[in-house]
C-alpha cells in the first residue's frame, strides 16, 4: 500500500512540474561582463495556450462574414452570381460538392455539384460524364458515356 502511494506522488508530482514548465513563458537576462545583455525567452505552448473570448486566429479568414457582398465581387456580382458567403469562406455554391445549391448542402458519395443540383455523372443524361454534357433525345448516358455499348 505504500508503495501504490509513493507511485500516485510521484506521479501527481511529475504531472504538476510538467505542466508548469510548458505553460511559463520567462524572460530572463543574462549578463556578462564582456558583452551586452542578452535577452533569452521562451515561447508558451501552443497546445495549452488559452484564447481569450472573442480572440481568433490570426490566419482564419475574415472577409465574408462582416460583409457578405465582397463575395459577389468574385462571382461578376449582379443577381447571377452564385458565389454566396459559407462559413466566413466564398464558395460557388453552383460548383461546390460540399456547398452544393446552398452553404451546408452536400452531396452524396459519387455525386458531383452541377448548376447548384447533386447528380450522378454516370447515369444523367444532362450531365453525362461531365457537367453541362448532354446525351441526344434518344440516348441514354451509361458509365458517363453516351449510347455506351
Amino acid at each position: 500500500m505504500a508503495l501504490v502511494k509513493l507511485l500516485v506522488t510521484i506521479a501527481i508530482t511529475t504531472a504538476i512540474t510538467i505542466a508548469v514548465i510548458t505553460t511559463r513563458t520567462t524572460t530572463t537576462v543574462e549578463r556578462t561582463s564582456f558583452d551586452a545583455p542578452r535577452t533569452q525567452t521562451t515561447r508558451q505552448s501552443r497546445f495549452l495556450a488559452q484564447k481569450e473570448v472573442g480572440e481568433r486566429s490570426p490566419s482564419a479568414a475574415d472577409h465574408c462574414n462582416k460583409d457578405p457582398e465582397i463575395c459577389s465581387l468574385y462571382g461578376g456580382g449582379g443577381s447571377n452570381s452564385t458565389v454566396t458567403c459559407c462559413n466566413n469562406k466564398c464558395i460557388d455554391v453552383a460548383s461546390d460538392d460540399k456547398n452544393c445549391g446552398a452553404c451546408k448542402n452536400k452531396c452524396k458519395f459519387s455525386q458531383t455539384c452541377c448548376q447548384g443540383q447533386c447528380v450522378y455523372l454516370s447515369y444523367d443524361k444532362r450531365h453525362c460524364g461531365q457537367c453541362n454534357h448532354s446525351c441526344e433525345q434518344d440516348e441514354l448516358c451509361v458509365y458517363g458515356l453516351c449510347n455506351y455499348a
